[in-house]
């Protein structure tokens, strides 16, 4: 593979955010594990492991209620330093930081009350999430081709199975082994990033930005990946969305239905600036997506963001 001199640098965010997160694996069944390499890889690696989802629960359990009469108790105070002090008051601004600083611990907050449209936008999203990719349909098939004519427009269409897939960075010559738990919302994913920004969509498939690496991550298992990340940090397979990342996402879906598939391109161009700044190889992808999945959540908690074209890494799309 040619590799270009000039390396692009990463633009906003921490390069090596230092929080731990885990991807939790219950709620959707269609959209219920990341993969990139075999079982043993994963096993090795120790993504996603069992101790890892005990921890969780052990910590969520140890909040839970703490998290909900603390929220109540914030919420009470809040309503009632506007009601009777007035929101622009000295007293009233400090008994509204502690509200504020309850409703981040952990990343938590109250679901919030949705609009219509948000109602609307939310379920059909979740319907979206829901559809497993089935390589025995005909639009499913038939999506997987359009997928290539866009990707390669000067190229012959290989059937569904041959090597010629490896190409675009499937693992093996049959694409419909490694959707597995992304879904087949991952492949519109995919589609949709190289219709709407095929030219960010042409240098990641081919690797032309950066020093790149001699074992490359794979483009379209890469993807799925990342379509499964989101559908995680957005907290989108709970009944109301109730991490920070996940309600200051419905604000975005209802200014754009199409919100978490611009998400998912701007994920994707974050996660190639990241693997560029790391120097990361194929076994630190996952480190890579971690990264990647911190730096999402700090640009979406900053202020002033009402859309997805306000976070700062938007404007690495071309």
């Amino acid at each position: 593979m040619s590799s270009r001199t000039l390396r692009r640098r990463l633009h906003h965010g921490d390069v090596d955010g230092k929080r731990q997160e885990h991807f939790e694996t219950s709620g959707l069944d269609s959209l219920s594990e990341p993969l990139l390499a075999d079982d043993d890889y994963i096993e090795n690696k120790k993504i996603c492991t069992l101790e890892d989802l005990w921890d969780d629960e052990r910590k969520k359990a140890q909040f839970h209620w703490t998290f909900i009469f603390s929220n109540l108790i914030a919420q009470w105070a809040q309503w009632l330093a506007n009601v009777v002090l007035g929101s622009g008051s000295l007293i009233g601004r400090l008994l509204s930081f502690p509200s504020a600083a309850l409703n981040m611990q952990n990343n938590r907050m109250l679901p919030p009350s949705l609009s219509p449209l948000q109602e609307e936008r939310l379920r059909n999203l979740r319907q979206r999430l829901e559809v497993p990719f089935d390589g025995s349909k005909a639009e499913h098939q038939d999506a997987l081709k359009q997928l290539w004519k866009l990707a390669y427009p000067d190229r012959e269409l290989p059937s569904l199975r041959s090597e010629l897939w490896k190409d675009m960075g499937w693992q093996g010559s049959d694409p419909s082994t490694d959707f597995r738990g992304g879904g087949f919302i991952s492949l519109e994913n995919l589609i949709f990033f190289v219709m709407k920004y095929p030219d960010s969509f042409q240098r990641l498939l081919h690797k032309q930005d950066g020093t790149r690496a001699e074992w490359e991550y794979p483009f379209a298992v890469a993807g799925i990946n990342i379509s499964f990340m989101l559908a995680q940090m957005l907290d989108l397979q709970a009944g109301l969305p109730s991490s920070l990342a996940g309600v200051r996402f419905l604000k975005l879906l209802e200014e754009d239905e199409m919100a978490f598939d611009i998400l998912y391109c701007v994920a994707f161009q974050m996660m190639d600036a990241q693997w560029l700044a790391k120097r990361a190889t194929y076994m630190e992808f996952n480190d890579v997506l971690k990264s990647t999945r911190t730096q999402l959540e700090r640009e979406l908690a900053l202020e002033d963001i009402s859309s997805v074209k306000d976070l700062p890494a938007y404007n690495m799309l071309r």
